[in-house]
């Protein structure tokens, strides 16, 4: 299948890589496109942050120093003054 880069800069970059690592177009293309999705597979995903967010926010909390959170509690958040 006949791979045609359209963009002069993206063509160059191509080219370089390939003449550094003395290594063929379709190699040096097929090598960056391999690494780059590596490096997304392995970022955490949104719901993986916010799962460590929390694990953190918890381990950093101190229970017997925390107010109960009933209902004068919870009233006193909206109380205007």
């Amino acid at each position: 299948m006949a791979f045609h880069i359209k963009n002069p800069d993206t063509d160059a970059l191509a080219r370089r890589i390939a003449a550094l690592k003395k290594i063929g177009l379709t190699e040096a293309v097929h090598t960056a496109l391999t690494h780059e999705l590596e490096r997304e597979q392995g970022k955490p995903t949104l719901v993986d942050l916010g799962v460590q967010f929390c694990r953190d926010l918890r381990a950093r909390g101190n229970p017997q120093k925390s107010r109960p959170a009933d209902k004068v509690f919870r009233d006193g958040l909206y109380e205007v003054d």
